[in-house]
């Protein structure tokens, strides 16, 4: 991990592993670019095939940069540590508004479920970027007085609150956000056959051989590091949220990172890990949380009416067992 550049509370190791293919590319084939990296507190692996065989690292290193001067609450200096010290904020860089859209967005499908403004209850646990663990029972109703997302207004050119103390933190979401830059990015340089995948959290365009699709791995949250399912990932993304990577204990409680921002209380649930697929990696992330927090029953009910996104949730069963549940529209993927 590295210091000062973490986003997440929510997931700090990656979820998924990218699966290659023991053959190589025929030869009417572009020779693959393959760029590794640390960002975020994670790290970060790129594949690409170019024409004119760019290595663009140094130029996808300062792109990350400059969006954690922007959305990272562990930089003292960044755009949303300014905020959340302040009353109000106008935009400097273009990466806080897209955030904040998005978010509100999810907040209001998902009756808030997903909320940003839940940094108050993330440090009360001991999620934030102070690390202070818990050492007494954190009062979530006084907590709850300084969350929700339409405690703030803003435009494309600032921020303000409506009520003192409400602190951003997008570590819910900020991650898929900068798998889309970055794909952007490759896009506007020519690029379009790749894999862009930060801390697990992944999008592609393309294929990856002549006849060969992206093929992505779902780690099974009971047994970390092994393989549950693969899936074709063919022009979209998907990211998860889970439970079992990020927590502590404490006098005997297991406390883990999600956090439901309508009850204030970490989410006890049967679901083990949710993951997302969607047009776009910020759409995916944003509502990978929620879903983690509306559980499997009301996640079912909302897809109903959401043919643009599907799901591969891993749950307990009532007999204890470990199960799954599938959209129809991956079914055909695996």
């Amino acid at each position: 991990m590295i210091e000062g550049l973490v986003y997440s509370a929510l997931i700090i190791y990656p979820l998924f592993a990218v699966l290659s293919p023991s053959n190589l590319p025929s030869a009417t084939d572009l020779p693959m670019i393959n760029l590794d990296g640390e960002a975020q507190g994670t790290t970060y692996h790129i594949k690409y095939r170019d024409e004119r065989q760019r290595n663009l690292k140094k130029e996808i290193d300062s792109v990350l940069i400059t969006i954690d001067k922007c959305l990272s609450t562990y930089l003292p200096d960044s755009e949303i540590s300014r905020f959340n010290r302040s009353e109000r904020h106008r935009f400097e860089r273009p990466y806080f508004y897209p955030v904040l859209k998005k978010s509100e967005e999810v907040f209001r499908e998902t009756k808030g479920a997903f909320d940003p403004t839940v940094m108050p209850l993330v440090e009360a646990y001991g999620f934030g970027p102070k690390k202070i663990r818990l050492v007494e029972p954190v009062n979530s109703d006084s907590l709850l007085q300084l969350v929700g997302f339409q405690k703030i207004s803003f435009d494309s050119v600032s921020i303000r609150k409506l009520k003192k103390n409400i602190r951003l933190d997008f570590n819910g979401i900020a991650q898929g956000y900068s798998v889309d830059v970055l794909s952007e990015f490759l896009e506007s340089k020519g690029i379009d056959r790749y894999m862009v995948e930060i801390g697990g959290e992944i999008r592609t365009k393309g294929k990856k051989g002549e006849k060969q699709d992206w093929t992505i791995g779902i780690e099974n949250p009971l047994q970390p590091g092994k393989m549950l399912t693969t899936m074709k990932l063919v022009n979209r993304a998907m990211t998860t949220a889970g439970n079992y990577r990020n927590h502590f204990e404490s006098n005997g409680q297991t406390f883990s990172h999600i956090i439901n921002p309508k009850t204030g209380l970490m989410e006890q649930s049967s679901v083990l890990s949710v993951t997302v697929f969607a047009p776009d990696a910020i759409t995916a992330d944003g509502y990978d949380t929620a879903f983690f927090v509306m559980g499997l029953e009301a996640t079912k009910h909302f897809l109903s009416a959401r043919k643009d996104l599907d799901v591969y949730i891993v749950y307990t069963g009532e007999d204890g067992e470990s199960k799954t549940f599938v959209t129809e529209g991956l079914k055909k993927e695996q």
